[in-house]
């Protein structure tokens, strides 16, 4: 099958890799088709792109590229949306916001993951209840200059 998208022209689609929410993306109800593309294999970031709307596109990552300390809990009613049943099978995604004027203020969405089953590539997005976790985290924090050594 193929689709056309604003960022990457017409592309050729493997239908048993589309992704369907079945909880959609939060402000994105409409949309329920999605696939995960590579912009660049080197690329720490891939592209959610809607199967329904050309120009829709959500850049996403994974916080094990940046050493991100994440866990979090899957309530049983949304494992059972997605028919998870195995947790070798869920791929969790965050959505990144990417400024073009500035990508070292890149941030991610913590609070609010993807999750896709990818036994049968269900998905959803999250609302996580834990308050502590961040809707924009920051992912290039400075690195704070060292401190002298003293002499002693």
């Amino acid at each position: 099958m193929k689709i056309n998208t604003t960022r990457f022209g017409e592309v050729e689609v493997d239908e048993n890799h589309i992704f369907c929410f079945v909880n959609p993306i939060i402000g994105y109800d409409q949309y329920q088709k999605y696939l995960l593309m590579e912009h660049d294999k080197n690329s720490c970031f891939k592209w959610l792109q809607s199967l329904d709307e050309p120009d829709l596109a959500f850049p996403v990552t994974s916080t094990t590229f940046f050493d991100i300390e994440y866990n979090f809990e899957i309530q049983e009613d949304s494992a059972s949306k997605i028919g998870l049943e195995k947790v070798e099978d869920l791929l969790v995604l965050n959505i990144a916001a990417i400024p073009s004027n500035n990508p070292k203020n890149t941030t991610i969405n913590l609070r609010a993951p993807v999750i896709i089953n990818l036994a049968n590539f269900k998905a959803m997005q999250l609302i996580l209840p834990d308050e502590s976790l961040q809707f924009k985290y920051p992912i290039f924090k400075k690195i704070a200059p060292k401190e002298p050594m003293k002499e002693g």
